[in-house]
């Protein structure tokens, strides 16, 4: 599907599109991506989020709909990475039962937020509710300023 016709034409979108529209002979292309790849950046695209700041934390708003919290994975890489992953399984068919149409996306899912400095990455919590996955992240106090130290002089 193209985008363009739709009224969207951003180069962030046509890159995306062109991504998702790469087919199976991507090993015939030297430097082509990796289909590990494309489907990771497939799954960070399909996982819309937000991002809020308060005084004294950041909030990580990830719509998780019909998943469970065993289906959801919240990790920190590199001491500064969020990752939040998972896998939406596809429900087993019922005998005489098939599908007419499938447009729910099924299987892994993925995003990553680079945290601030003063993210507190040892004050991470997190909650699923409603489909709605929120994670609040604690901010560090900030450095107290350093007092100006007297040297006493001395005369010789």
């Amino acid at each position: 599907m193209d985008l363009r016709i739709m009224g969207f034409d951003s180069p962030l979108l046509n890159t995306l599109q062109h991504m998702m529209d790469l087919s199976d002979d991507t090993e015939k292309i030297p430097n082509a991506p990796s289909k590990v790849y494309m489907r990771d950046a497939k799954a960070m695209a399909a996982t819309p989020a937000d991002i809020k700041e308060y005084p004294k934390s950041y909030v990580f708003i990830v719509d998780m709909p019909g998943l469970k919290s065993g289906d959801i994975k919240v990790q920190v890489e590199d001491d500064n990475m969020l990752l939040v992953s998972g896998e939406r399984k596809r429900e087993e068919e019922k005998e005489g039962a098939k599908y007419v149409r499938m447009e729910r996306r099924v299987g892994k899912f993925m995003r990553k937020f680079a945290l601030p400095e003063n993210a507190n990455t040892d004050a991470i919590s997190a909650i699923c509710q409603d489909g709605v996955l929120t994670v609040t992240v604690d901010k560090l106090p900030p450095p107290e300023p350093k007092k100006p130290k007297t040297i006493e002089v001395k005369i010789a």
